[in-house]
């Protein structure tokens, strides 16, 4: 028992140490930043070209860049003193973040950063720099695929009297019924169609219905609308 490692002792020596934090070289500081820098522009420039969104944010894509130099400077400063490493695990713990993510894959590129901040400040720039290479091809690569089949929204409001013909016309289109609303003067249903290509001309088809009032179609993504 006697050459069992006491955690309290380690701790009185790493405050007694605590100045070790000094012994972090500015060609490692620079090193480590700039790596997390490059890597964190690359992460930009694969976001905005790979980006399938509505609106590009360029602020939420500027984040990537200053996440990884944040995360590789807080791996520089814990990995010198175990008191430090403790204190900042305890100060993230308490960290909420609650700004709404809609697209899943958003969260890929965050953690992208965040690994690659971590590999950067731990010394692994072949790791960090390689690593992130394969992720760029990668997701360059899924992003040219084409999709055969998108989904959209198909919105119809419309009277009684269309209910008929309509409903001959959407058996055609092979649609599943989402929702429907009943008013007094009209009737409005949201459906869900899967279309292979860009021939949208069923809409125009839709619309000349006597009874139709309108009808909208929309890009439709997982729970949300682009």
């Amino acid at each position: 028992m006697g050459d069992a490692i006491n955690f309290q002792d380690v701790i009185k020596k790493s405050v007694l140490h605590l100045e070790s934090f000094r012994s972090i070289s500015y060609v490692d500081m620079f090193l480590g930043l700039l790596c997390a820098f490059i890597i964190g522009l690359f992460i930009y420039w694969v976001y905005r070209k790979t980006f399938r969104g509505v609106v590009y944010s360029y602020n939420y894509n500027v984040s990537f860049v200053l996440m990884t130099m944040i995360t590789s400077l807080i791996i520089m400063t814990i990995s010198t003193n175990i008191v430090l490493s403790l204190g900042m695990v305890g100060a993230l713990s308490i960290v909420r973040f609650r700004t709404a993510v809609k697209d899943p894959l958003d969260i890929v590129y965050m953690f992208w950063a965040i690994s690659a901040g971590i590999a950067s400040g731990a010394k692994m720039y072949p790791l960090a720099l390689g690593g992130s290479l394969i992720l760029g091809l990668t997701l360059f690569w899924l992003s040219k695929r084409k999709v055969r089949e998108q989904a959209y929204l198909l919105i119809v409001r419309h009277t009684d009297e269309a209910t008929g013909e309509l409903r001959v016309q959407m058996r055609k289109l092979n649609t599943k019924l989402k929702s429907k609303t009943v008013r007094k003067d009209f009737v409005e249903i949201t459906v869900e169609i899967m279309l292979r290509d860009d021939n949208t001309a069923f809409v125009q088809r839709l619309s000349q219905i006597e009874g139709v009032h309108d009808v909208s179609l929309i890009n439709y993504s997982g729970d949300y609308a682009q």
